[in-house]
């Protein structure tokens, strides 16, 4: 801990001198000073690390120098000492951004800890998170291979995800580790979903069986209108578990969260997933039953037109009478205009949002060359998505449902994955563009590289043609033809897709917040 310099200023430095013996002996260098001009000078004229002050100085008082400190170097932590307990002393020096307030007496190691968490907290969490992680490392490892049950993949899934979270906040050397688990986990995981997926789809009576996108408003907004809430619906388009993470520390303020998990049906894309979630039914049932509320895959007509109407069929089936909105938020203007017209929709029982930023930010990311430096890895991604939840009008829309005191369950329909493995795959001209998943009548591939679905219709899928397959991507691959493959590769490598078969992709959030 040496070539650390502290500046201590206090009218009665000459009766401190154990203290700074103390702190000599823990390997800093001290200033001392008597005076608050005298610490001006010193901050103007050599490097100090972090600064001790005095509250009760004469002339020059404690907050005055601080007030002029934070002029000249705002960056350097002060920790202000005064034999005060007023209020209104304590209030100015916090708003002035104090990096510590202790009240005399104080000895030497309350100093030394105040030192140690202002100067050194980033190398001492780094060492004690990488210690903990080594620890936790082969514990994970037993998980991923003893992950039997879908409720086991959700458990490993969110240890996986707290240590991306742990890991990228602290400068340690076990990110490529973490990665190396990632890539197992979504290898086994990639199994057990070919194990097991087709028995989730044909029997959704099994308790062995996920809660499901089909399912979200029977089993979660059913309940609660028949509680007799009045319900906000809100989905965000792409959003994974890490990112709620991100974002939940700016709702628990005002809101109690109860986070869960469910499955997103495949393909985990929006035309599939999101649909099934409105509809409360698979893709194939929703061809055969509402043909003009489906768009298939060929078709250049937009994939997600008939959110509402879809909606309207659900209560519909289950003959249940519900005044219910629907809204689509894209960009700052639509977020603005809901907030100014919210009263209208208070007399809803329902009123279900879309927001469609981070799916924008996704395409964005692979397309521009700027977004992807600003988004260039998961950590990356996560601190846009929560600049994005600070900033837009998605925080002000939750925080005016908190003062109604409505509940909201906020989800999304899938999440998406970062890919940097290309797979070969050759279609024809009306095979879809999808990077993680196809859908053809003459695909060819290496069925040992995806998971291929040959009969649609066990799995609850259309099938735009007689003999149409569907293939899938697992892990971080994607698809990419033969013809200008470099070019191709390198374009897409290291950007997010979805509509595979991974955790970040298959297991999303499924928070439910109540007021406080």
């Amino acid at each position: 801990m040496s070539n650390f310099t502290i500046l201590w200023a206090d009218d009665e430095i000459d009766l401190l001198k154990p203290h700074i013996m103390f702190l000599k002996a823990k390997g800093y260098d001290v200033v001392a000073v008597n005076n608050g001009h005298d610490a001006l000078d010193i901050v103007e004229s050599q490097p100090v690390d972090i600064i001790i002050l005095d509250e009760n100085m004469p002339g020059l008082t404690g907050l005055e120098t601080l007030q002029r400190i934070k002029q000249i170097a705002p960056h350097i932590p002060v920790l202000m000492i005064t034999k005060s307990e007023e209020e209104n002393i304590m209030d100015q020096a916090v708003g002035s951004k104090i990096a510590d307030y202790l009240i005399k007496p104080v000895n030497p190691n309350q100093i030394l800890l105040s030192i140690k968490k202002n100067l050194h907290s980033e190398s001492l969490v780094s060492r004690r998170t990488t210690s903990d992680y080594q620890q936790e490392f082969s514990r994970i490892a037993s998980l991923i291979n003893d992950s039997y049950t879908i409720d086991d993949w959700m458990e490993t899934y969110r240890k996986l995800v707290f240590w991306d979270i742990e890991l990228a906040s602290a400068d340690t050397n076990m990110d490529e580790l973490l990665e190396m688990q990632k890539i197992e986990a979504n290898t086994t995981f990639g199994k057990f979903v070919k194990k097991n997926y087709e028995k989730w789809v044909t029997d959704p009576d099994d308790p062995r069986r996920p809660l499901m996108s089909p399912d979200i408003f029977k089993r979660r907004i059913f309940p609660m209108l028949d509680a007799g809430d009045k319900v906000f619906f809100i989905l965000i388009d792409n959003f994974r578990l890490d990112q709620w993470r991100a974002v939940k520390p700016l709702l628990t303020d005002v809101f109690n969260t109860e986070e869960d998990l469910y499955c997103s049906i495949l393909p985990t894309a929006t035309q599939y997933a999101r649909n099934a979630i409105f509809s409360g039914l698979m893709p194939l049932d929703i061809s055969r039953m509402f043909p003009d509320l489906w768009v298939d895959e060929e078709s250049p007509e937009g994939k997600n037109l008939n959110e509402s109407p879809l909606i309207a069929t659900q209560f519909e089936r289950h003959r249940r009478r519900c005044r219910f909105s629907y809204n689509k938020i894209n960009d700052s203007t639509a977020g603005e205009r809901l907030l100014r017209d919210f009263a209208a929709l208070e007399d809803n029982d329902l009123n279900v949002i879309v927001f469609n930023f981070i799916d924008m930010l996704s395409h964005a990311r692979t397309e521009s060359k700027m977004i992807r430096e600003l988004a260039s890895s998961n950590a990356a991604y996560r601190s846009l998505t929560e600049s994005w939840f600070r900033h837009s009008g998605i925080l002000d829309i939750l925080r005016r449902i908190a003062v109604k005191g409505y509940k909201i369950l906020l989800t999304t329909d899938h999440g998406t994955v970062r890919v940097d493995n290309p797979i070969k795959v050759v279609g024809d001209k009306n095979t879809n563009t999808n990077l993680r998943y196809k859908v053809g009548k003459n695909l060819s591939y290496n069925p040992k590289q995806v998971y291929e679905i040959k009969k649609p219709e066990r799995f609850g899928l259309p099938s735009p043609n007689i003999s149409s397959t569907y293939i899938f991507a697992t892990n971080r691959e994607f698809f990419a033809y033969p013809n200008n493959y470099n070019y191709y590769v390198q374009y897409y490598e290291g950007t997010f897709q979805h509509g595979g078969i991974s955790l970040e992709e298959m297991l999303v959030p499924l928070v439910t917040l109540t007021a406080k």
